[in-house]
């Protein structure tokens, strides 16, 4: 438990502080290129082989692909919409996704708790986006709507690399050598290299942080999922969504009641989607 709340923690702030970046279409290149270096180390200290099956490392492969999609709308999503919307539009969305993906393909039992957790989940983004934003917010709510499906993406297929006994450090180190390429060829066609090159070297300091919270994110999450149910981890995580609307009060963002009783809604349904039958 400590484990997962720490990594939601820190998963809520590494957003929050991508979002303080000048630009985080490009900050998002810069803050993976740290975690990759952290991941690197991490994998380090590993002991036996990495993929006991070829099966494990092409579920690793997936997930890159997930994670590069991800983080690409991601940065735009937290660039165009308040932090508060996008994150919980982007993590509820994922969990009532990865929901009925689990129990008709991996065989999760079906509970009336997880029933009532997907309806309210289902409710409260609804609640959240009854008054559709406009100009640049409805675009980030866009994009932060594909975050939701490239986190359940990936959130699945590292459930399926660890069945297949692949080590959390080189899962994760695997990602993100697949995601951060396909992150910087996108941001090279959208900007330019000379945007990217210069401003990939903005705020250095925020750079770095940012990408040590990253880094520490990721590695309990799948220190805990190695070690745990999969479906209890990923619920505790997704407290994240409480941590991401207290720091965007701190920021000065200040939600609509409309949307933070979405936002409660949204929290309170994937706590529910996690109790077991």
């Amino acid at each position: 438990m400590v484990l997962v709340l720490s990594s939601a923690f820190f998963h809520a702030s590494w957003n929050a502080l991508l979002k303080r970046h000048p630009n985080p279409e490009v900050g998002v290149v810069s803050v993976i290129s740290v975690s990759v270096v952290g991941g690197g180390l991490w994998a380090l200290g590993m002991k036996g082989q990495a993929f006991p099956t070829m099966l494990g490392l092409a579920w690793a492969l997936g997930a890159g692909l997930c994670e590069s999609i991800y983080l690409a709308s991601l940065s735009r999503a937290l660039k165009q919409a308040p932090l508060g919307l996008a994150y919980t539009v982007s993590r509820g969305g994922a969990m009532l996704l990865v929901w009925p993906v689990s129990v008709l393909w991996l065989g999760e039992s079906v509970s009336l708790w997880m029933v009532s957790g997907a309806v309210l989940l289902g409710v409260g983004l609804v609640v959240m986006n009854l008054s559709r934003p406009a100009g640049p917010a409805a675009t980030g709510v866009a994009w932060a709507a594909l975050a939701a499906v490239c986190i359940s993406g990936y959130h699945l297929a590292y459930k399926l690399a660890l069945a297949e006994g692949a080590q959390p450090p080189a899962l994760f180190a695997t990602g993100l050598l697949v995601a951060l390429p396909v992150l910087v060829l996108e941001r090279v066609r959208k900007l330019g290299w000379a945007t990217l090159r210069r401003e990939a070297l903005v705020r250095p300091g925020l750079v770095v942080f940012t990408g040590i919270i990253c880094t520490l994110s990721f590695a309990l999450l799948l220190s805990a999922l190695g070690s745990s149910g999969a479906g209890a981890v990923l619920t505790l995580r997704n407290t994240s969504i409480a941590f991401a609307l207290a720091l965007a009060a701190l920021q000065g963002e200040r939600l609509e009641r409309r949307q933070l009783t979405g936002a409660a809604l949204v929290a309170v349904g994937a706590v529910l989607l996690g109790v077991p039958g």
